[in-house]
């Protein structure tokens, strides 16, 4: 029997449920455990929701949809499913996402190994069995050697704290709650508060059918379009033949994306020849505006300042009613420093007599009435109202489960004064666990990030099955300076100077309204680099008992 196997049966012996419990089957979730397999161990996936999906199975709102090309989105790791698979947008409909993760499921026949509907309430370590003991808000307990969060970024939803939001007699959503059932708008009045990004896309589509919309817009974002299209066949087939460049493209790049910045600086070029190219980026699919644009954009202010400008005229020149136009530009923050939202005749919707857009700073909601929302100056009667208003991005999923590690600290205690983690993949004092996409780990195209985290993870567990090591734990002096870095790297950012979930600022969360560091800001292939570095050093800087 090799080593790996006996540790396995070691554990098995000593009174353990499972070799690794994951929590959440999205897109994490499921691939981590098709690796937990692949070693050999016993694994359980607890899942709140009842199918696969994560994101895409709670985002059903109407035009959700990923702003990564489809193409880069996928997993990468099954030659055969690349070939079978067929995108048929170029930025896929959440219904196409979600049916693709069932696939997934199906192909590797992950079911048997997930539990649905079970939702977890707390996790608790225990020093003497060097075990992590998971509840379920049903009252059962599972007992495990590692403990895997799969459980997202953005997936702990915020309602606003207006009083008397129990008092409507109508239909109301969150679009990160969003049923399985059609919601029909036809003939509708419909209120959506909040223009983010999943504020923007549903605004799209309620717009088509409503009788009467009303979007409640506290803060205008910048919004670029997304330029979408239809694959066919044979584009299909031509894109499968790149899938390798296509791949290695998003390896190399900043964020993970098609798109990487411009080497020049904003000012390199004379006036024509940056208009010029912001012209073609504004035409380009999906995020080149943002993350394809000259390299200084978001440490420059001037620079920053020509952008802004360039996109506020594209509004100017898309949206008819002026005063309707200066509402939409935001004021308060530059292109590209809050998470930029692509859209599909988005500022033309305000240009529909069915569509009407309020100021909800300049007259605040006071209440959601039995019939409707009340402001300060006026009343509206709706029969469905939308709240768009983001998640507890980062740490919220984690909040919201009472994480308990050695000596009896919580993980709350332990970021009381901001999230911390070491490759935002493990955290001091919570030994055995591990964050697939915790605080400070490389986002943007996620699924590029979840690949390499989970395979990052997965490696670790090998060797320390190899070695028989039952105990893993960052030193504190390797997490600090991991922190040090993401500080260091957060400097001179124009994105620090702003209120977003980027920053740990959410209006909607009680209580959190410092601006921290809350996510890493280098790029990928640092990110990447740092944390295999660390492993090739034997995991310097992780305790291994």
């Amino acid at each position: 029997m090799s080593a790996v196997m006996e540790a396995v049966a070691k554990d098995r012996q000593a009174g353990l449920d499972y070799d690794a419990i994951v929590i959440g089957a999205g897109m994490s979730g499921l691939y981590q455990l098709i690796k937990l397999r692949q070693l050999g161990m016993k694994a359980r996936v607890f899942e709140a929701g009842t199918g696969v999906g994560g994101t895409w199975y709670w985002n059903r709102y109407p035009g959700c949809r990923f702003d990564s090309e489809s193409y880069s989105y996928g997993y990468s790791f099954d030659k055969d499913l690349l070939k079978e698979w067929h995108w048929t947008e170029h930025f896929a409909p959440q219904p196409e996402t979600e049916r693709y993760l069932n696939l997934v499921a199906d192909k590797y026949d992950l079911r048997r190994d997930i539990q649905f509907q079970a939702r977890v309430k707390a996790a608790q370590w225990d020093e003497k069995s060097r075990s992590w003991t998971v509840a379920l808000e049903d009252g059962s307990t599972h007992k495990t050697r590692f403990l895997i969060t799969a459980i997202g970024a953005l997936s702990a939803p915020t309602m606003p704290q207006f009083p008397g939001i129990a008092d409507f007699k109508g239909q109301s959503f969150h679009t990160g709650l969003w049923p399985k059932e059609k919601v029909d708008f036809t003939g509708k009045r419909v209120a959506v508060i909040g223009t983010g990004a999943s504020g923007v896309q549903t605004i799209q589509e309620v717009a088509k059918t409503a009788k009467e919309l009303v979007v409640f817009q506290r803060t205008p974002n910048w919004c670029a379009p997304l330029h979408n299209g239809k694959i066919s066949a044979e584009e299909m087939a031509e894109i499968r033949t790149r899938y390798d460049q296509i791949f290695k493209r998003c390896e190399e790049t900043f964020s993970c994306f098609l798109h990487t910045p411009d080497p020049r600086n904003t000012f390199d070029v004379s006036a024509e020849e940056r208009e010029a190219f912001l012209e073609k980026l504004y035409s380009e699919k999906g995020f080149g505006i943002w993350v394809g644009n000259f390299k200084d954009l978001l440490t420059n202010r001037a620079a920053n300042d020509e952008v802004s400008r360039f996109i506020a005229n594209k509004i100017r020149q898309r949206v008819k009613n002026p005063k309707v136009a200066e509402m939409l530009i935001p004021k308060n923050h530059g292109f590209g420093t809050r998470r930029v939202p692509l859209e599909t005749f988005y500022f033309e919707v305000y240009n529909q007599p069915n569509v009407k857009l309020v100021d909800s700073k300049a007259t605040p909601i006071e209440r959601i009435t039995p019939t409707g929302i009340k402001t300060s100056d006026t009343e509206f009667e709706f029969d469905i109202i939308v709240y768009a208003t983001g998640f507890d991005a980062l740490r919220g999923a984690f909040d919201r489960i009472e994480f308990e590690g050695a000596n009896g600290v919580t993980l709350k205690q332990l970021w009381q004064d901001g999230a911390t983690s070491l490759v935002g993949m493990l955290q001091t004092g919570m030994p055995n666990m591990f964050m697939l996409l915790g605080p400070h780990t490389a986002l943007g195209n996620i699924p590029r990030s979840i690949e390499f985290n989970v395979e990052w993870v997965s490696e670790l567990l090998r060797y320390v099955q190899a070695k028989r090591i039952t105990r893993v734990e960052p030193s504190q002096e390797a997490l600090e300076k991991w922190m040090d870095h993401v500080m260091e790297l957060a400097k001179g950012l124009l994105s620090m100077e702003v209120d977003s979930w980027m920053t740990g600022v959410n209006l909607n969360v009680s209580g959190k309204q410092k601006r921290i560091v809350a996510r890493y800001t280098g790029s990928a292939p640092a990110y990447r680099a740092w944390a295999n570095d660390m492993a090739a050093a034997g995991y310097a800087g992780i305790t291994l008992d």
